[in-house]
């Protein structure tokens, strides 16, 4: 996966969007599912417990479904780069002890790895307004960088596949 620059008011005002209307959904499905259910099953002087819960599960599984189906989508462009950035700096973070210590070892792809992750993460701190761990994350990202010099690589974030964390 590579990095691509993401227009933030686009990405905030579709994100935004998606999110109530996959509110909407699951309340309409889930109130109407449920509503059935107890007319058609319901015991009207017990719990409901259980036809309400599948009203809402089932509102779920259709906003899954559409997300699913919707997920090539132009309109769904930034999000679904966000949500996959997102998983993917997940899965570096669960590696990333064996990663920086290859770091230290002097291992390229693993300094790859660590380069594409901290650009990555600092793009997805500014799009998503948290920028509390700004000066922490840039504080590494230099060190990283001082650390590259030193080995004598040349490192960009276009140098980075996911492959490489097979190794790890």
């Amino acid at each position: 996966m590579q990095l691509k620059q993401i227009n933030k008011e686009r990405y905030a005002k579709h994100y935004k969007q998606i999110m109530i209307g996959a509110v909407v959904v699951v309340a309409a499905v889930a109130l109407t599912l449920s509503t059935v259910l107890i007319q058609l099953i319901g015991n009207p002087e017990g719990s409901n417990f259980w036809l309400n819960l599948t009203g809402v599960i089932t509102g779920g599984v259709v906003v899954l479904s559409l997300l699913r189906h919707y997920r090539d989508h132009e309109y769904m462009y930034e999000v679904v780069y966000v949500w996959d950035l997102k998983q993917l700096l997940n899965k570096i973070y669960r590696k990333q002890k064996k990663i920086m210590a290859a770091v230290e070892e002097g291992d390229r792809d693993a300094m790859v790895i660590m380069n594409w992750s901290y650009s990555g993460s600092e793009q997805l701190y500014n799009l998503d307004n948290n920028t509390i761990t700004m000066e922490d994350l840039l504080r590494s990202k230099k060190t990283l960088e001082q650390t590259i010099e030193r080995s004598g690589f040349t490192v960009t974030t276009d140098d980075f596949q996911p492959t490489m964390l097979d190794k790890f």
